[in-house]
């Protein structure tokens, strides 16, 4: 399928790996010009070399903390007025309530409340003149069933949620079309990470725990990366014209509900 995205320009922020790896790669595969972000220069530089070579596309790459001012100034340089964006940051820690502080919440709400606003704001405007721009932001599933031990990461993408519900439909008018892809588990460095804190607390061997999350999904697996990058494509196509402000989960059928 031709998605219409030739000749587009898309920011895809922490894009060195994982699902932010695959969003962009799914992109430059429908000939997207691609930028993408990251703290890791080495890993940035190795990924945009990888996607370019494997897809023929334009791959920029902009080094820094996308939840710094200085993060984002730089992937602006780099990519000023890009056509495609897509909203990624690391999740924060896991753990119990009682045991954040201040700055952990304070971090928690930048990075996955205000950061992806900021950089809404920063590029929305041109999209708006141009008639044309599209938004994707990768929440989480626990913005539909909050995960116990996310909390930090359940209160502020469920935040960002309620923004884009009502922004989303304030600029359909000029064909700027913003959603939410909420991934469950995806075979990723971030499901492993947490994995092993649950293996460390309940002394079971990592292996164990990734299998038993496996078998508790209805397809008996996890997501692998390309998938969910090839829904990101789709949602920033030509095609995705009339999906407005929804909240598109992927997660193998986990979270169990009619609606």
């Amino acid at each position: 399928m031709d998605l219409g995205l030739h000749a587009r320009t898309a920011l895809v922020c922490a894009a060195s790996a994982g699902l932010g790896r695959a969003s962009a790669l799914a992109l430059a595969q429908a000939g997207v010009a691609v930028t993408i972000t990251g703290r890791n220069e080495e890993k940035l530089a190795i990924a945009a070399k990888e996607i370019a070579a494997a897809t023929g596309a334009k791959i920029s790459y902009a080094a820094g903390d996308i939840t710094t001012p200085e993060g984002r100034a730089a992937a602006l340089s780099v990519c000023p007025s890009p056509d495609i964006l897509v909203n990624n940051a690391g999740g924060p820690p896991a753990g119990d309530f009682r045991d954040f502080s201040e700055q952990d919440w304070q971090e928690a709400l930048n990075g996955n409340l205000l950061t992806p606003i900021a950089l809404i704001k920063a590029v929305i405007d041109p999209m708006i003149e141009r008639k044309w721009g599209r938004i994707v932001n990768i929440t989480s599933g626990s913005v539909k069933a909050p995960i116990p031990h996310l909390g930090l990461s359940n209160t502020a993408r469920t935040g960002l949620t309620g923004f884009i519900a009502g922004l989303s439909r304030q600029v359909a008018q000029h064909n700027v079309i913003i959603n939410n892809l909420l991934p469950g588990a995806f075979d990723t460095d971030r499901l492993q990470k947490l994995a092993k804190i649950e293996a460390e607390k309940s002394g079971k061997s990592l292996e164990e725990v990734v299998r038993a999350r496996a078998a508790g999904l209805p397809t008996r697996r996890v997501g692998q990366p390309e998938e969910f990058g090839a829904m990101c494509a789709f949602l920033c196509s030509q095609y995705a014209g009339y999906i407005v402000g929804q909240n598109i989960l992927m997660d193998g059928g986990n979270i169990n509900s009619t609606l």
